[in-house]
């Protein structure tokens, strides 16, 4: 039994999307160590991104359970 294709793309999409996340949540506490204020751009990537790779994460495996009962 092959995965199909739209699972994959959603794997790498909510890597994609946790690794940026990742990346603004250390930019955020880089530049509050600083003393400065980040932009609301990089503090929303932060506060919303990994939230978003979840349930991008979260889609392909409800799919194949799904998919497991219904074989």
């Amino acid at each position: 039994m092959t995965s199909p294709g739209y699972r994959r793309s959603f794997t790498i999409a909510a890597a994609v999307v946790a690794f940026i996340s990742l990346a603004a949540v250390a930019a955020v506490m880089a530049i509050a160590f600083g003393g400065a204020v980040p932009p609301v751009w990089v503090t929303s990537t932060a506060l919303y991104g990994l939230p978003a790779a979840f349930i991008l994460a979260a889609v392909p495996v409800v799919d194949a359970v799904r998919q497991r009962r219904r074989h």
